[in-house]
């Protein structure tokens, strides 16, 4: 299964979407989605999942994401990522789902950071 279509389930759930940890491995090897770091700047600069564009929380605009592939949203350990969640759903854009157990999980792990 695709991760495109592996979203399209998720986004089907009652609950808040949220991509396991094997299928974001996927995700970062594939580059099948956009992954948002919606982390500070200063956070996303001491290490960030591989590919991931930052987007702060703090000035988020969902207008602003890329377009052309789903989105996956990642913060540090979740909080911050499930509310950018709801914002992007808000405004319309509805291939997006969030990494819950954030950076701090993606570490912790053992999965490669980038800086």
């Amino acid at each position: 299964m695709s991760i495109a279509n592996l979203i399209s389930q998720l986004l089907g759930s009652s609950s808040v979407p949220a991509i396991e940890h094997d299928d974001m491995q996927k995700a970062v090897e594939s580059g099948e989605c956009h992954i948002v770091d919606v982390r500070e700047p200063n956070e996303y600069q001491a290490g960030h999942v591989p590919g991931a564009i930052n987007h702060p929380l703090s000035s988020f605009d969902a207008q602003k994401l890329p377009q052309g592939k789903p989105l996956i949203l990642v913060c540090q350990a979740g909080g911050r990522s499930a509310k950018a969640l709801a914002a992007t759903h808000a405004a319309g854009r509805k291939d997006a789902v969030h990494y819950a157990p954030g950076t701090g999980g993606w570490k912790m792990r053992g999965e490669k950071i980038s800086f």
